[in-house]
């Protein structure tokens, strides 16, 4: 039997087929999961915004129309969701970053050699540099954060982040351009050193 697309179990869903649902969420759950625990840090937090995600989706079910890719439609939600999260929770104590489980943090060093280190120095062990990174992501600017993160780790190609973040494609590779120049700054002291952590401020957006 032929899988059913995103699209075809959505349509489904708003056609009143409960079961549909209930594939979109178990084929999806676990890279919103993602995206929420990689952003907010924590795993219950994460938890229940991905929860909420779908209820989101599903309160939409009626309003829905194929103009766009669903996984493209599905991030959005995702995005819309965490930043207002983000906002919502400002003044709350915060967690500690996320510890980007499955992915290789190192891919967020962006272009070593080409700022004349090929490779940390000696004394800065790989899990140490991952841990910068980690620090160093976590205080990016909201927006791009999720722009870095669902570029590395979720693979989205700029046309696709333009939809999600209903951003412009020059605005787009902007944002990303800060966001790894950013963590390149944060970091670069420390491989120079080869010592202990970093302190500085907050990208701006």
């Amino acid at each position: 039997m032929t899988e059913r697309s995103d699209v075809d179990l959505m349509l489904a869903i708003k056609a009143g087929d409960e079961g549909a649902f209930s594939v979109l969420v178990n084929r999806h759950r676990n890279s919103i999961v993602n995206l929420t625990y990689r952003y907010l840090g924590n795993r219950a937090d994460a938890e229940d915004l991905a929860q909420e995600v779908f209820l989101k989706v599903y309160r939409a079910r009626q309003r829905y129309e194929p103009r766009a890719k669903f996984t493209t439609w599905l991030y959005r939600v995702a995005v819309n969701a965490s930043l207002n999260e983000v906002r919502n929770r400002k003044s709350r104590p915060t967690h500690g970053a996320a510890p980007l489980t499955g992915a290789d943090d190192s891919d967020f060093v962006p272009s070593l050699a080409d700022h004349g280190a090929e490779s940390p120095p000696e004394g800065v062990e790989r899990e140490e540099l991952k841990e910068q990174v980690r620090a160093a992501v976590d205080d990016l600017p909201d927006r791009q954060k999720m722009a870095l993160l669902l570029n590395k780790f979720h693979g989205l190609s700029y046309e696709d982040l333009s939809e999600t973040m209903e951003m412009t494609i020059p605005a787009i590779k902007s944002l990303l351009v800060r966001a790894r120049e950013n963590v390149r700054r944060r970091i670069e002291p420390y491989l120079s050193s080869g010592a202990g952590p970093i302190t500085g401020q907050r990208g701006t957006a």
